[in-house]
Formats: structure tokens, sequence, C-alpha cells
């Protein structure tokens, strides 16, 4: 084997180590979706509802819908500007009832207790978020937000919606948010449509088909 062949064997190596150390291995299966474990409270699915593979962004939700719609506005929301309003839970909706969007509070357990790279996965931005419990990690794109028909800020930044509202005010509910520079919770206007990562309580998993 000459040198070139040595190097270029070394080289298709390290890549391969460096796109298997960027991807997580689901901890098990649960009504047909993959999780994974990292050692917080609630298990993680690996894709967004709607996707297919983590890469993909999924599809995007209004808050308190279950379905997602051709226009995102204030108009045909079924929560925006109302008091009394029958929330559905996108999660739930779409892969049944052991899966649910994740509170704001499980949202800030994910910043707090994992470190976030920024990276691509399979053409797509996002950040590779790794577990300081177990070191085991998911991926969160960056799948930017709908407002009318158009997407924006897709593959700059990230819009999740947790399942929490705020008591007083009938127009914002609590959201996931983060750029290259940073992670935080917020609170937006309900009708956007943002994309859900679901959860799954560890007592839903028992039984589970692991791997």
């Amino acid at each position: 084997m000459n040198t070139k062949t040595i190097i270029l064997a070394m080289a298709a190596s390290l890549l391969a180590v460096g796109n298997s150390a960027a991807q997580s291995s689901a901890t098990g299966i649960i009504l047909g979706h993959e999780y994974v474990d990292l050692g917080l409270s609630v298990m993680w699915a690996t894709c967004n509802v709607g996707a297919t593979s983590p890469g993909e962004c999924g599809q995007y939700f209004a808050w308190g819908e279950g379905q997602p719609k051709d226009e995102y506005i204030d108009a045909n929301s079924a929560t925006y500007e109302k008091k009394d309003f029958n929330f559905v839970d996108a999660a739930t909706a779409q892969w049944f009832s052991v899966w649910r969007m994740p509170t704001a509070e499980e949202c800030q357990e994910l910043v707090a207790q994992c470190t976030w790279k920024w990276t691509t996965l399979k053409g797509q931005a996002g950040y590779m978020v790794k577990s300081k419990v177990n070191g085991k990690s998911i991926f969160l794109p960056a799948a930017g937000y709908r407002d009318g028909i158009e997407v924006y800020e897709l593959a700059e930044m990230g819009f999740y919606w947790s399942s929490t509202t705020f008591a007083e005010d009938t127009e914002y509910a609590r959201y996931l948010e983060f750029d290259t520079a940073k992670r935080r919770l917020r609170g937006d206007y309900r009708y956007i449509g943002r994309v859900v990562r679901a959860v799954t309580a560890k007592t839903d998993t028992d039984g589970a088909n692991h791997k």
C-alpha cells in the first residue's frame, strides 16, 4: 500500500468516525417512533413530528393545534386571543397518547443539562444536543418558522413549541428558540407555525422495543 492510499484510507476512517459521532443511537422505539434516554426527566424523540429522520425539519403547527396547514395567520388560529379553547397537543395528535409536547420546564432542562454544538446533519444545519448526564445526544434542526405561507429563518434558527402558555395572555405560548449564539425559552404568537419535538414519560417506555 503506497503513501497516497494510506492517507486516503485514514481520511475515510476519520470521516466515518465523525459521522457516527454526530448521530446518537436510539435507546428504543415506542409506537413506531425512536427515542433517546438523555438521563433527564423525560425521553426525547430522535425526530421532529412529521419527520422520518433526525435531519428533517418535519411539520409546522400553530400552538394548540394537531394538524399542519397551508397558511398560518391569526384569523385561522384555534387558540390565538381566545380564553376558552380546546388545546390539542400536536405530538399526541400525530403520534398517539404516549407522546406529547414538552413543557417549558422540560425544554429548559434540555438547555441546562446538555452541551449544544452547532453542526449539520445530512446538509441540514442545527444543534447536536449532548447530555451532560450520560453523553447521549439528539439533533435539533434549525427549522425556522412559518408565518402566513412563508418559511423564515430556515437553517439559521430553531423554534420548538412547548405545551406551556401564559396564564394571563391569550396571544402567547412558550417555545424553545436557538441560533448559533444562544438557546433560550421565549414567548410569541400562538398562530405562528413552529416545529415540535415530542417527549414521552420514562414510565411509558417500560416494555417498549429497546435497541
